[in-house]
């Protein structure tokens, strides 16, 4: 099963007023892309799951078009992380204010969800540098910063597991702890970050057999305007390190998507490297009319699959 998904970033928010939604009213925009989506068979092609990963106040109206349609065997809706706790009936109602609990995203109709992604493990680096802002330079405090935040994800992924939701996991080295010397030497050091990503992410997987994980890699040194992306040989390097640290934990390999931006300039080379199983879009034009189009990602999709 190859998995190509969509991170539809702030859709939600006209760009009137700074979002990236073309119209006024977002959710009548996301049903229209689910529709269109429909229309254009990405569901239904075999071999392929694809999952819209959405604002909390997109999921509900996207849920309902795609249950409504009936068909789409491989087309599916997910959240933008879940909360660390969950609602629990006689117990704790969901007092998590300004969160997204797990039980009401999988009750708007979220099948799966992304956690770890690049922006989310910025959030919370930033809430631990607001406290000491050298903790995340090299050393003792930063190894036990990135446990602390490898932690949390943990306590996100067992609760959209528990939940009943499939998970998208992001992992990725940063510029600080890749290194600005040579690659042969980077390799090591990019290994350790990975494996105590996973190790300690995914830290209970096993008390959840019937559900699905894919491994999002994303280069977190490589993201954002003017940056280089990896090339071939660096990504084949890393997501056979991923495949080769998640045999090791757990026996099993895992789908490992390119999280860096599939697009359809590089769709052919990332569907080349043989440990990739595909990959995760935002946009599918970042020039002239920027935003996410459903003809342009069929484009994308064919691309990859060729």
């Amino acid at each position: 099963m190859k998995e190509i998904h969509v991170n539809l970033k702030r859709f939600d928010i006209p760009k009137k007023y700074g979002g990236l939604c073309p119209v006024m009213d977002s959710s009548e925009w996301i049903k229209n892309i689910i529709e269109e989506t429909i229309h254009l068979g990405l569901g239904d092609i075999e071999g392929l799951r694809i999952c819209y990963f959405l604002p909390e106040s997109l999921i509900q109206p996207a849920s309902l078009v795609l249950k409504s349609s009936g068909k789409n065997r491989n087309l599916f809706i997910g959240s933008q992380s879940v909360f660390r706790n969950d609602v629990s009936p006689g117990k704790n109602f969901g007092a998590f204010t300004t969160n997204l609990p797990a039980a009401a995203a999988s009750n708007l109709g979220a099948a799966w969800t992304i956690i770890g992604h690049s922006e989310e493990r910025k959030d919370k680096e930033e809430i631990l540098q607001a406290y000491d802002s050298e903790i995340l330079k090299f050393g003792t405090a930063a190894e036990k910063a990135g446990n602390v935040i490898n932690s949390l994800l943990n306590q996100e992924v067992l609760t959209g597991m528990k939940a009943g939701m499939n998970i998208l996991y992001c992992v990725g080295e940063t510029e600080l702890e890749r290194g600005s010397d040579d690659f042969s030497r980077q390799k090591p050091r990019i290994i350790k970050i990975l494996r105590s990503q996973l190790i300690q992410g995914l830290a209970g997987l096993a008390d959840f057999p019937l559900r699905e994980l894919v491994i999002g890699y994303e280069p977190r040194w490589a993201i954002g305007p003017g940056k280089t992306p990896p090339d071939a040989d660096y990504i084949a390097f890393v997501s056979a390190s991923i495949k080769n640290i998640c045999f090791d934990l757990f026996g099993r390999e895992f789908p490992v998507i390119y999280g860096g931006g599939l697009k359809e300039g590089n769709a052919a080379m990332i569907a080349g490297i043989p440990t990739i199983d595909g990959g995760l879009v935002a946009l599918t034009r970042f020039t002239g009319e920027i935003g996410f189009f459903v003809e342009d990602f069929r484009i994308i999709v064919d691309k990859y699959l060729q």
